[in-house]
């Protein structure tokens, strides 16, 4: 079976890309919700925190990704080098990361660990899934930051250990807890209850690719 091509356009973003961060090799940028992290194939979805970059910064390029949704901290590279060192570090985990995210619902444990193996849902277009056979592995720890009333929902921080696609979206969902706003895997009454989703790159550390120094990059949550 031929996986369905995506027919999403992406609405247009007006929030601009804030520079947390530059020097003359990197950059650390705060990407807002509703922007692309790299342009489609659509022509309709050109627009994208890459395509936007390089009118300032010819020569950036993504060595990570956030999902259209996710707001928060993005390395930049610079040059190739760069981009290699930093994805390097990727491959290795020795990247740091932290996403604070809104979970629908009373997330009873105050702490836990999700090690649940991802793969693509070919069947299904850009879903992910779980599966144990083919999936490669994905573990995300968490931590309860604060449990709100008035609907039930509970803020956590997340911090991956794996970079997977969808990674914390679909693991939240198996928690029983779905990160409110996503339009992927969370229940209709889950999705209506935030106008965007409810997740935020919030911290990132590094080995910068030339000084060595330890970078710790933050990007407050915006909610």
């Amino acid at each position: 079976m031929q996986p369905q091509a995506d027919p999403f356009i992406a609405p247009r973003c007006n929030e601009e890309i804030e520079v947390l961060y530059q020097d003359e090799h990197l950059l650390l940028i705060n990407k807002p919700s509703g922007l692309l992290t790299l342009s489609g194939k659509h022509p309709l979805n050109k627009d994208s925190v890459h395509f936007r970059l390089v009118k300032e910064f010819p020569t950036a390029t993504m060595i990570h990704r956030l999902d259209f949704g996710t707001s928060g901290i993005l390395i930049v590279a610079l040059n190739k080098s760069v981009n290699a060192h930093v994805g390097k570090q990727f491959q290795a985990r020795t990247v740091a990361k932290e996403y604070t995210a809104i979970l629908h619902g009373d997330v009873v444990a105050d702490s836990g660990c999700i090690d649940r193996p991802i793969a693509k849902d070919r069947a299904n277009f850009p879903l992910q899934k779980i599966c144990y056979e083919s999936g490669k592995i994905a573990v995300s720890h968490f931590d309860v930051v604060e449990r709100l009333q008035n609907p039930v929902t509970t803020r956590v921080t997340f911090r991956p250990l794996s970079g997977r696609t969808h990674q914390l979206r679909i693991h939240s969902r198996e928690l029983g807890h779905p990160i409110l706003g996503c339009d992927l895997y969370a229940t209709d009454e889950a999705f209506f209850m935030a106008e965007r989703l409810m997740l935020h790159a919030t911290y990132i550390e590094f080995d910068h690719p030339v000084s060595g120094e330890r970078i710790k990059g933050y990007s407050p949550c915006p909610f």
